[in-house]
């Protein structure tokens, strides 16, 4: 919601009308006529039909009407829109629906009736913008791949061999139209789902918060896996076959950690990062997961570093030194190895099921001079415990 004129007033509870704002429509009223009424972003025939099924009618608002219905001067009302990841529009143009005033006038009451003041609703708002559009495109490109058809047995792409990272035309059109078909039946699984994470995430917040004799502030464990040699896997196969890589780790890894009851708190292609409140859960998921990826056929060998210490959790991420120590162990593993620092071989040290050589002294960049351990399940023997070799391998 850009150009023109505008004030800033007081943000979003700024009451100040536009003088140039048009009239606004009432709900079910017919778009305002004219050559003018189709934006310059209109969808390209055939899918404008999806788009009025999934936001519920045609397009028919232009911003100045929008901000005038909720009551906010352009600018605020801008900001609104930028916090949900949308672009600038001009005054001409014809994008805004009855659902975006509703939306925005509900912004809005909760900061004059002082629910949120105005920075934290648009936190919410950005927040709720940025998981929506990772979780549209995510559900978009799944159902173009299911929908694409693929060889049954894709060749390794020779190096500067071009390959198309985008399903086709008829496989994208399709899988609009799918989507745009179960909109009403994911809908509700989305708010189930987010009610489950509210419930889990407010749990781990109030558990956080209580005094502790053991830890002060937010203590995990942080864990890495990364996938070995994925450069170089990059360059040798097609970009079909990566996309199978990349979301067969993914699956794997996910499924295991939450099965421990950890949590994915990012990945990155060839890596992903996980939390747990425990230490055993945390060192299950590590050998599990190299387990899991020595059986598979597809996926190349993992190396897992893990680290425990206080963090700083913010926004779903979390920061500090001990996930920068989990990261550099990674760098120490061998593949198919998990290498964890001296808290995690600690707290493991009179747990049943695993056992711990030390490997050599390892000076680490930013973190100073460490002792890594190399974690493995107990033998035949049950023998658990640290074993303080300084000839242990990682092989």
């Amino acid at each position: 919601m850009s150009g023109g004129e505008e004030r800033e007033g007081h943000g979003m509870i700024d009451p100040v009308p536009d003088p140039h704002t048009e009239p606004v429509p009432g709900p079910g009223a017919d778009p305002v006529p004219g050559p003018e009424a189709e934006p310059e972003d209109a969808f390209r025939p055939g899918l404008d039909d999806l788009e009025a099924q999934l936001l519920g009618e045609p397009r028919s608002m232009r911003r100045r009407q929008v901000s005038a219905g909720a009551g906010i001067s352009l600018l605020s009302a801008r900001r609104f829109w930028h916090a949900l990841g949308f672009p600038n529009v001009q005054d001409e143009d014809m994008v805004f629906t009855d659902a975006d005033l509703a939306a925005l006038r509900a912004v809005v009451t909760l900061v004059r009736d002082g629910t949120f003041d105005q920075d934290t609703a648009l936190a919410m708002t950005r927040a709720m913008g940025r998981t929506a559009d990772r979780l549209a495109i995510w559900q978009a490109q799944l159902m173009a791949e299911v929908l694409e058809h693929e060889p049954p047995e894709p060749v390794e792409r020779r190096p500067g061999e071009p390959s198309r990272g985008v399903p086709g035309s008829a496989a994208a059109r399709a899988a609009g139209e799918k989507l745009t078909e179960l909109a009403d039946t994911l809908e509700p699984l989305l708010v189930y789902a987010w009610r489950r994470h509210l419930s889990a995430a407010i749990a781990r917040m109030v558990a956080d918060a209580e005094p502790s004799a053991d830890h002060e502030g937010v203590f995990r464990v942080v864990g890495f896996a990364d996938l070995v040699s994925f450069t170089a896997l990059v360059r040798r196969l097609s970009e079909h076959q990566l996309v199978q890589v990349v979301q067969r780790f993914e699956a794997l890894a996910s499924e295991v950690i939450a099965a421990h009851g950890g949590r994915v708190i990012k990945t990155v292609g060839d890596e992903v990062l996980y939390v747990t409140i425990g230490t055993p859960p945390a060192a299950a998921i590590a050998l599990d997961l190299v387990d899991a990826i020595k059986e598979d056929d597809i996926l190349p060998k993992v190396r897992v570093g893990m680290a425990s210490g206080q963090v700083v959790s913010r926004l779903g991420d979390v920061f500090g030194t001990t996930v920068n120590r989990a990261s550099r162990l990674t760098a120490v593993a061998r593949p198919n190895t998990v290498v964890v620092d001296d808290a995690v071989a600690t707290a493991l040290s009179s747990v049943s099921g695993f056992e711990m050589a030390q490997l050599p002294p390892r000076t680490l960049r930013g973190l100073g001079r460490i002792t890594p351990w190399r974690l493995q399940r107990a033998g035949a023997s049950g023998r658990r415990g640290r074993s303080d070799s300084g000839s242990a391998t990682t092989t």
